[in-house]
C-alpha cells in the first residue's frame, strides 16, 4: 500500500524487484515499477516526490527479466508521486525523446476538469503528462449489480461525455459546480436517457488523450479547433481528467468515472466505451512525428508495425501508426487495459475502433484467425463483456458479415446503414435488399451468428446527423480548416429539394417525415438498434459530417432544442424506442422468415421484388401483429389493409403532424382489416392490432426528462 514519503524522498532503497505486474504496484515493504522496453541496453527510473525528482538507473544483471525491465523501492512512494522512463543515456537521433510515458498508467498528471479542455494556457504542444503511483481502490459501488440486458432487448445511444453534458447548464441549475462536460454531468441526465427509453450508452474514446495535439484553425470563426472526438489514445488505462470536475484531483476523475458507471447501471443502463487500440496518439511516419509518449522508444518493433528495415511506420488507421496488436506484447497490454476497464471500471462492454487493423499480423497481412481476436473471445473473466467491432480499416481491409467472430461479436452493420439510406431517399432496386436487412441481415450474419450481432445504424458520430442526411447533398466541412478535402463524400444523402437551411414549408415537412421514416426502420428491424445523440431532436451540424476537431455548439447537445420539441421529433423518438421494447413482435432473437412476418405489396398481394418504385409492407405475427408499410416515392398509394381479428390500430403515419404522427395511447384511429387507406408519398406507417397488449404500461411524458435529478453518493475528492 503507498505511504507516507519520508522527509528525504531519495531516501529509498532500491531492489531488484518484480517483471510483473507493469506499472506501478505495492508491494510488503515499497512500491514495485515494472515496463517492457525490449531495445534498450539502458533504463532509468525518473520520480518526483514533492517536487523533488530523483533518478534511479536500473542494473540489467539485476532489474531485467527477459525484456522487462523491474525496481522495487522501500519505504513505499506515497500516491500521487509522478514518474517516468528514461530508455537509453543519449538520445537517439530517430527519437524525438528518450522520456517515456508509462503505457500501463492508470492515473496521469495532466489537466483536470471541464474548464482546462482545449485551454491554450494548459499544456498544448508541451503536453507530456506523466504517470502518478495510483491510490489503493476503495470505491463503493453499493452492491450494485450490472444490469446484464439480453442483446435482442439493447436500444443502443452513442454519445460524447464531453458533448452530451455540456450545455446542460442552459436548461437549469447542475447540482454540482464545474460537472457540465464531465462524467458527473452524465450522471445528471440520466433522466433524459430514461425518458428516451435506451438502456445502452455508447460513449466515445473516454481514456486520456490530448485535445490540443493539433495547432489547427477554423477558418471562418479564427479560432483553434481541437481533438474533440478523442480517437488519439495516450494512455489505455487512464480515464480523460478533463471529462473530470472542475477542483478534482487526478485519482478523483478515477472515481468519478466509475461513480458515472455505478449510477447508469443503478438505474438498469449499461456502458459500453468506444475503444481505440488501432493506433495511438503518437502520430506520423516517422519516429519524430507530432505526439510522442514513449511507446515508439520503449518497443516500437512490438507496439507498431514498420517497413522499410523499421524506419517508417503503417498507415492502415490513417493515422499514421498501425498498433502491431497481434505482437504478444501488444497483445498482452491491450487485453489488460480491457480486463481493467472491465472489472475494475465496471464497463459492460467495449466497441473497437476500425477493428479490422486487429486482423492484420505482424507484417499488416490479414488474418483468418487472429491470435489477439481470439484471445478476447476466450479470456474466462471476459465471458459477459460485449464486444462490438468496426469491420473495416483506412488500409482496405472491409469485414461487413465477414469479420472473425468466434460466434461472439457483433458488428456495426454499414449495409444496413447504406441500405436503409438509399431506401428511403427512393433510390431504385433497393425493395429486396430492404427487407433482407429488416429482417436481421442473415446474408451476413446467417453463419453463426444471430440478428443482434447486427448493430443496425443509420447516423453515428461520424458522417451527418440524421437531420443533415435530409439536408444536404455534399458535405460542408469548411470550418475544419482542410478545405473540405475532409470526410465522406458518398453519403447516399438527399437535401429534399434545398441543399442546408430554407423557409420552404413543404421541404421542411419533407425532411421531418424522412426523418421519421428512417427511425421506424431503425427500430422495427431485427438487430441491435444504435441511435446517435442529438437525431431525436434534430441536431444539426450544419452538413458538416467530419466533427473531429469542432468542440463547439456545433456537435454539442442543444438541450434547449430538445426541450422544446418544435416539431415533435424527440416525442416520436422516444415513443417509436418504447414501442420496440415492449411489443414481443419486434424483439427478436432468430432471423426473421416466413413463420414471423408476412409481405404485402399496395394492392395486399405480394410484393414486387424487382419494381424500381420502392414500396414495401410487412405484417409481424406474433400475440400482437403489428404492420408497417413505407412508401419510398413520391407518389401515394392506395393500400389494402391485411385482414386481422379485431381491425387495426393507427399508430404510426408519419405524414401527419403531432401529436397524429404518432397516436398517444388510447387516442389511435381504428381502421378495419381489408380496407383501404392512402399512404402518401415519403411516408410510412405502423398498425397495431386492436385491442391487444402493445406498448404494456402507458408512455412516460417525455418533459419529465428535463426534471433535476438528485445527486447523491458522490465519492469525496
Amino acid at each position: 500500500m503507498p505511504g507516507t514519503a519520508p522527509k528525504n524522498p531519495s531516501a529509498r532503497t532500491v531492489h531488484a524487484g518484480r517483471a510483473l505486474p507493469y506499472g506501478a504496484s505495492p508491494t510488503s515493504r515499497g512500491t514495485n515499477f515494472a515496463i517492457y522496453a525490449r531495445e534498450t541496453t539502458s533504463v532509468a527510473l525518473l520520480l518526483t516526490v514533492d517536487a523533488t525528482e530523483s533518478v534511479h538507473p536500473l542494473d540489467p544483471s539485476l532489474n531485467r527479466t527477459g525484456h522487462v525491465w523491474h525496481v522495487e523501492l522501500v519505504p513505499p512512494v506515497p500516491a500521487a508521486a509522478a514518474y517516468a522512463w528514461r530508455v537509453g543515456r543519449d538520445k537517439d537521433p530517430r527519437w524525438r525523446s528518450n522520456v517515456c510515458l508509462d503505457p500501463w498508467a492508470t492515473v496521469l498528471d495532466s489537466p483536470v476538469g471541464p474548464a482546462a479542455f482545449n485551454d491554450r494556457s494548459s499544456k498544448t504542444e508541451q503536453y507530456s503528462p506523466r504517470a502518478l503511483v495510483a491510490p489503493p481502490t476503495v470505491f463503493d459501488w453499493q452492491d450494485v449489480a450490472k444490469p446484464r440486458i439480453a442483446w435482442k432487448d439493447m436500444v443502443i445511444y452513442e454519445l460524447h461525455v464531453r458533448g452530451f453534458s455540456k450545455r446542460a447548464p442552459d436548461i437549469g441549475p447542475t447540482k454540482l459546480k464545474g460537472s457540465a462536460g464531465s462524467f458527473v454531468g452524465v450522471v445528471e441526465r440520466i433522466p433524459y436517457l430514461k425518458s428516451l427509453g435506451v438502456n445502452v450508452v455508447e460513449l466515445l474514446p473516454v481514456m486520456e488523450y490530448n485535445e490540443r495535439e493539433w495547432s489547427h484553425i477554423n477558418p471562418e470563426s479564427n479560432k483553434p479547433l481541437s481533438q474533440y472526438w478523442g480517437y488519439s489514445t495516450v494512455a489505455f488505462f487512464a480515464p480523460m481528467n478533463r471529462f473530470g470536475r472542475d477542483g478534482s484531483s487526478p485519482a478523483q476523475v478515477l472515481a468519478e468515472f466509475k461513480y458515472m458507471v455505478r449510477e447508469l447501471h443503478r438505474e438498469g443502463i449499461e456502458v459500453i466505451l468506444d475503444v481505440v487500440y488501432n493506433h495511438t496518439a503518437e502520430m506520423g511516419l516517422d519516429f519524430v512525428g507530432p505526439g510522442f509518449y514513449g511507446m515508439k522508444t520503449l518497443a516500437p518493433f512490438s507496439y507498431y508495425v514498420l517497413r522499410d528495415g523499421g524506419h517508417t511506420f503503417v498507415n492502415h488507421s490513417g493515422c499514421g501508426n498501425t498498433v502491431n496488436s497481434n505482437n504478444p506484447a501488444t497483445q498482452e497490454l491491450i487485453c489488460a487495459s480491457l480486463r481493467y476497464w472491465a472489472h475494475e471500471m465496471g464497463v459492460d462492454g467495449f466497441r473497437f475502433d476500425l477493428a479490422s487493423i486487429l486482423c492484420r499480423g505482424v507484417d499488416g497481412e490479414p488474418l483468418a484467425d487472429p491470435p489477439i481476436i481470439e484471445r478476447m473471445t476466450k479470456d474466462p473473466t471476459m465471458r459477459d463483456v460485449k464486444l462490438i467491432a468496426e469491420p473495416w480499416d483506412c488500409g482496405g481491409l472491409y469485414q461487413v458479415g465477414t469479420f472473425p467472430h468466434f460466434g461472439v461479436w457483433a458488428e456495426w452493420n454499414g449495409k444496413f446503414r447504406d441500405c436503409v439510406r438509399r431506401f428511403v431517399k427512393g433510390d431504385g432496386g433497393m425493395i429486396g435488399e430492404f427487407a433482407t436487412r429488416l429482417c436481421g441481415s442473415q446474408d451476413l450474419y446467417g453463419d453463426g451468428r444471430k440478428p443482434f450481432h447486427s448493430i443496425n445504424f443509420i447516423t453515428a458520430h461520424d458522417g451527418f446527423s440524421m437531420h443533415d442526411l435530409v439536408a444536404y447533398d455534399k458535405k460542408h466541412n469548411h470550418q475544419n480548416g482542410e478545405n473540405n478535402n475532409d470526410g465522406e463524400a458518398h453519403n447516399n444523402s438527399w437535401n429534399c429539394g434545398a441543399e442546408g437551411d430554407t423557409s420552404d414549408g413543404n421541404i421542411l415537412a419533407l425532411r421531418r417525415r424522412q426523418m421519421k421514416n428512417m427511425l421506424v426502420a431503425l427500430l422495427v428491424a431485427a438487430g441491435t438498434p444504435m441511435l446517435t445523440m442529438g437525431d431525436e431532436y434534430g441536431h444539426t451540424k450544419k452538413g458538416n459530417n467530419n466533427g473531429w476537431c469542432q468542440d463547439s455548439e456545433l456537435t454539442w447537445f442543444d438541450w434547449g432544442a430538445a426541450k422544446a420539441d418544435k416539431h415533435g421529433l424527440m416525442r416520436f423518438t422516444s415513443k417509436l424506442v418504447r414501442l420496440r421494447r415492449s411489443v414481443s413482435s419486434l424483439q427478436h432473437d432468430t432471423f426473421l422468415s416466413d413463420r414471423d412476418i408476412a409481405w404485402h405489396g399496395s394492392n395486399g398481394g405480394q410484393p414486387d421484388w424487382k419494381s424500381s418504385y420502392n414500396f414495401l409492407a410487412m405484417s409481424f405475427k406474433g400475440a400482437c401483429e403489428i404492420y408497417v408499410a413505407f412508401n419510398a416515392g413520391g407518389e401515394s398509394r392506395d393500400l389494402q389493409l391485411p385482414h386481422v381479428h379485431g381491425g387495426w390500430e393507427r399508430v404510426i403515419d408519419s405524414n401527419l403532424e403531432p401529436p397524429k404522427d404518432f397516436a398517444d395511447e388510447g387516442q389511435a384511429a381504428k381502421l378495419d382489416g381489408g380496407s383501404s387507406y392512402k399512404i402518401m408519398p415519403f411516408s410510412c406507417l405502423l398498425l397495431r392490432q386492436n385491442g391487444r397488449d402493445g406498448e404494456g404500461q402507458k408512455l412516460d411524458d417525455v418533459v419529465q426528462a428535463f426534471e433535476s435529478v438528485e445527486i447523491s453518493n458522490l465519492p469525496e475528492a
